[in-house]
C-alpha cells in the first residue's frame, strides 16, 4: 500500500513538473530560411580602335558606343545558365597599325574575353581576325569595310557595316552621274581599306562610262598633298575615311559643296536609333560616325550569348552566325561569309560646313533624301513678316502715286 501510494504520489509530482514546465517555457521562432543568392559572373567583351593619333575621333566614337551597350547591358540584369552576369569592356588602342593591331588582339585573347567589337580599321581588323579566329574567339567589326575581311573563311569574323563593294559602287556612279564626271582621278593610301576601296571606285566609275585619267597614291601618315594635287585640279568625293563630322571643321570653307560617303545610314534614317541618339549625345557629345553600329556590334555579342544561354564562344557562336536581331542600326543578320544582310551607303555633301545626306543605297537600290523642311514660323514672328508685306505694299503704292 505504501509502495503504491508513494509511487502514485510520484506520478502525480512528475505530471504536475511536466504541467508546470510546460507553462513556463517560451514558444520558440524559428526563422524563415534566407534564399541562396545568385550567383554572379563576370564576362569580358573586348573593343579595339585607335584612341591615340590622327584617327582618335573615330576610334573612341567607336569605343563609347560599344561602352554604352554594356552599360545599357548591365542595367538590364541579364542572367545567363543560372547567373546574374556583369559585363566588363576591355578597351585597347591599336593607333590604326597593323602591328600593333595583333598584339593588343593577342592582349585580349590573354585576357580570355568572350568576344571582340573592332578593329575600326581593315587594315587592323583583317590581320588580328586570324589571331582571333585560332583562339575561336568571335570578331565583330563596326566600320572595317575591306571585302578581304570576311573572304579569309574564318567563322569566327562579322561586320555589321556594308563593305567596300558597295561602297566602291556608290563612289563611282555618283563621280559619273552627280558629279557629272567623265575623266575621274582617284588618289588612295595604300593601306588594305584606301586600296581596297579605291578598286571598287574605279571599277564602277568606269561601268558607270567614265575614264580613270589617273590613279595616284599617298600614305595614311601624310598631311601635304600638294605634289598630287597639283596634277589634278576637280570636283572631291571621299569615301568614309573622311566623311566625318570633323571633315568641315578642318577643311573650312574648302569643303563646302565636297561630298563623301558613309557606309551606313544617317542616324535619323535608323529604325531604332532615336533613343541611343539622345543618350549618347548627352554623354560622349556628338556622334562622329559609327558608334551606332558598335553599340549594334556588342548588343549582337551579346544577344547571341543569352541564345546559348552561355557566354563560352564555342558555345554562343553557332547562334551568332544564325542570328536575327533588331538592332538600332538595322535588323542584325549574317550571310555565309560574316557580313551584314542588310548593309547601307549613304552619299553627303557639305552645306553650311555640315554633312548633309543627299541618297542612300540599301541593299543595291538608291534612293534619294528629301531635304528637311524649314522650321515653321512662330505665330509672333508670322505676324511680324505680315506687317512687313503690308508696309512693302504700302511703298508700292506711294510710289505709283509718286
Amino acid at each position: 500500500m505504501t509502495l503504491n501510494r508513494s509511487l502514485g504520489l510520484s506520478l502525480v509530482a512528475a505530471a504536475l513538473l511536466t504541467v508546470y514546465g510546460c507553462g513556463k517555457e517560451e514558444p520558440k521562432t524559428v526563422a524563415p530560411t534566407a534564399a541562396p543568392a545568385m550567383p554572379e559572373v563576370t564576362v569580358k567583351v573586348g573593343h579595339v580602335g585607335p584612341t591615340t593619333g590622327p584617327q582618335a575621333h573615330l576610334g573612341k566614337d567607336n569605343e563609347n558606343g560599344a561602352r554604352l551597350a554594356i552599360d545599357d547591358a548591365n542595367t538590364k540584369g541579364i542572367v545567363i545558365d543560372g547567373k546574374k552576369v556583369k559585363f566588363d569592356l576591355v578597351a585597347e588602342d591599336d593607333q590604326a597599325d597593323p602591328k600593333q593591331g595583333t598584339t593588343v588582339a593577342q592582349k585580349l585573347v590573354d585576357a580570355k574575353v568572350a568576344g571582340v567589337v573592332g578593329h575600326l580599321n581593315s587594315g587592323t581588323s583583317i590581320p588580328a581576325s586570324k589571331i582571333y579566329s585560332d583562339a575561336g574567339i568571335p570578331q565583330i567589326s563596326p566600320s572595317a569595310t575591306n571585302p578581304k575581311l570576311t573572304l579569309q573563311g574564318f567563322k569566327t569574323t562579322f561586320r555589321v557595316m556594308a563593305n567596300d563593294v558597295q561602297q566602291g559602287s556608290v563612289i563611282g556612279k555618283a563621280a559619273v552621274e552627280t558629279l557629272g564626271g567623265k575623266k575621274i582621278a582617284i588618289i588612295d593610301d595604300k593601306t588594305a581599306y584606301g586600296a581596297g576601296l579605291a578598286d571598287e571606285t574605279e571599277k564602277a566609275a568606269k561601268a558607270a562610262g567614265a575614264t580613270v585619267v589617273a590613279r595616284e597614291y599617298t600614305n595614311d601618315k601624310a598631311t601635304d598633298f600638294k605634289a598630287i594635287l597639283t596634277k589634278i585640279k576637280a570636283k572631291y568625293i571621299a569615301g568614309d575615311g573622311v566623311c566625318s563630322a570633323e571633315w568641315p571643321k578642318l577643311a573650312g570653307g574648302a569643303a563646302e559643296g565636297q561630298y563623301c560617303t558613309q557606309a551606313g545610314l544617317p542616324p535619323d534614317k535608323m529604325p531604332n536609333a532615336k533613343d541611343f541618339v539622345t543618350r549618347f549625345t548627352a554623354k560622349y557629345g556628338p556622334i562622329q560616325v559609327y558608334a551606332p553600329y558598335s553599340y549594334d556590334a556588342a548588343m549582337t555579342l551579346i544577344e547571341a550569348m543569352k541564345k546559348a544561354n552561355s557566354p563560352d564562344p564555342a558555345k554562343y557562336l553557332p547562334e551568332l552566325a544564325k542570328i536575327s536581331y533588331n538592332g538600332i542600326t538595322a535588323k542584325i543578320e549574317f550571310d555565309e561569309h560574316g557580313d551584314t544582310k542588310n548593309g547601307a551607303i549613304t552619299l553627303y555633301q557639305v552645306k553650311d560646313g555640315k554633312l548633309m545626306p543627299m541618297a542612300v543605297n540599301v541593299a543595291g537600290k538608291t534612293e534619294k533624301v528629301e531635304a528637311a523642311a524649314a522650321p515653321a514660323a512662330p505665330e509672333a514672328k508670322k505676324d511680324e513678316m505680315k506687317k512687313d508685306e503690308m508696309k512693302k505694299d504700302d511703298m508700292k503704292k506711294d510710289e505709283k502715286k509718286k
